[in-house]
C-alpha cells in the first residue's frame, strides 16, 4: 500500500472495563501502527477500579495519538459510538480492538490493505480461542468446535469471503454513521445486529484471509454461563427487533432449556429425562474423543463447556422472548 492509498486518518478504538492485565502491552503493540496509518486510539473506559486507568494515562503521556473516553453506559456499542461521534469526523475507517484478545503485529494494516482492496464497507475476521488454565483450554476447545458455535464461520480461519456477519474489526465510518452506528440497547450481539442493518442498507461484508484474531475465553463456568447467557438475550433482541427467524445452527441449542425442563418431570415418567440424558451424553463424549484425539488430557472438559454455553444461551434467548427477567446482559 502506497502511502496516497492511506485513508486521511482512522480511529483504532478499544472498549474496556478492568484490563489493567493487558492493556499496557496491547497500546504498547498498537502505537506503532497508529503512527503507519495516522490513526487515534481511543481508549474508552467503562468504569475501570483495577489500575487500567493510570496504565493508560501513563501511555498518553508518552504518545498525543492515545486518547481516553469515560463511558458511563460501561457496554461496548455505547462505547464505539461515543468513539465516533466524538473524534469521527473527517475519519475514514473504525478499527474496533477488543482489549481482552490477541492480534499481529500487522494486524490494522491487513484490515486497511483489504478494505481498500475489496471496496468493503466493513471488513471482519476470524475469531479463533485459546487458552491457558484448564478451564479457559476447555471453553477454547469448546469454542473452536462445531459443538460449540454450530459452525459459525467466522470461528474459523477464512480464505476471503464475502459474508453475512463475522467478528467487527474495521467498518467504514461513513457506513457506520448512515446506519446509525450500534444499537445501545443491546449489551451483547450488538455486532450481528448492526450487521443486519448494514446488508439492509446495501453495505458489503468481507471476511479477511489476510488476518485474524485470539480471543481469551472466560476462566469460570460460572463466567463462561452468564457470557453465553447475554448472548442468547442478545439473539432474541434481535429476532424480535428485525422479526428474523434464527437459523439451523442456533435453533438446535434452544431447545436445551426446555429439554432441561422437560427433565424435571422425569419423576413422573423416566423418559422425561432421556433427552436430557442424550444432549449429556454427546457432548461429554465430544470432550472425552477430543481429548484423546488431541493427547490433551484437559481438553476433556470441552463438553463440559458447551454444555454450559448451550444452557446459559438457550436460557438467555427464552427469557429475553418471554420477556422475563433482567433485560441488561452481563458486559
Amino acid at each position: 500500500m502506497t502511502q496516497t492509498e492511506k485513508p486521511s486518518s482512522s480511529l483504532i478504538v478499544i472498549p474496556c472495563l478492568n484490563e489493567a492485565a493487558h492493556i499496557g502491552a496491547l497500546l504498547d503493540q498498537l502505537r506503532p501502527a497508529a503512527a503507519r496509518l495516522g490513526a487515534r486510539i481511543i481508549v474508552v473506559d467503562g468504569g475501570s477500579t483495577d489500575g487500567t486507568l493510570s496504565i493508560v494515562d501513563d501511555v498518553i503521556a508518552r504518545d498525543p495519538r492515545v486518547i481516553l473516553l469515560h463511558n458511563k453506559r460501561r457496554i461496548q456499542s455505547a462505547a464505539i459510538n461515543l468513539a465516533v461521534g466524538t473524534f469521527g469526523d473527517g475519519a475514514d475507517y473504525l478499527i474496533r480492538i477488543d482489549a481482552h484478545g490477541g492480534y499481529p503485529d500487522d494486524y490494522c494494516d491487513r484490515l486497511v490493505e483489504e478494505a481498500l482492496a475489496t471496496s468493503a464497507d466493513s471488513v471482519v475476521v476470524s475469531m479463533l480461542t485459546s487458552g491457558s488454565g484448564a478451564v479457559q483450554k476447555a471453553a477454547a476447545a469448546a469454542q473452536n468446535s462445531k459443538l460449540g458455535t454450530g459452525g459459525s464461520k467466522h470461528r474459523h480461519l477464512s480464505q476471503g469471503q464475502w459474508i453475512d456477519h463475522g467478528h467487527h474489526a474495521l467498518m467504514r465510518i461513513s457506513a457506520f454513521g448512515a446506519v446509525g452506528g450500534y444499537d445501545e440497547t443491546f449489551s451483547h450481539n450488538e455486532d450481528a445486529e448492526l450487521d443486519y442493518r448494514l446488508r439492509k442498507a446495501g453495505y458489503k461484508i468481507w471476511m479477511s484471509g489476510k488476518t485474524q484474531m485470539v480471543y481469551y475465553p472466560r476462566a469460570s463456568l460460572s463466567g463462561l454461563y452468564f457470557q453465553y447467557l447475554g448472548y442468547g438475550r442478545g439473539r432474541a433482541k434481535n429476532v424480535l427487533k428485525h422479526r428474523v427467524i434464527p437459523k439451523v445452527r442456533q435453533m438446535v441449542p434452544l431447545l436445551v432449556f426446555p429439554v432441561v425442563l422437560l427433565a424435571a418431570f422425569s419423576f413422573v415418567h423416566w423418559l422425561a429425562a432421556v433427552p436430557l440424558l442424550l444432549w449429556a451424553s454427546v457432548c461429554l463424549g465430544y470432550g472425552l474423543v477430543t481429548a484423546i484425539r488431541q493427547r490433551k488430557a484437559d481438553v476433556a472438559l470441552a463438553g463440559v463447556s458447551a454444555m454450559v454455553m448451550h444452557l446459559g444461551w438457550s436460557v438467555g434467548f427464552w427469557l429475553q422472548l418471554l420477556g422475563l427477567g433482567s433485560r441488561r446482559g452481563v458486559a
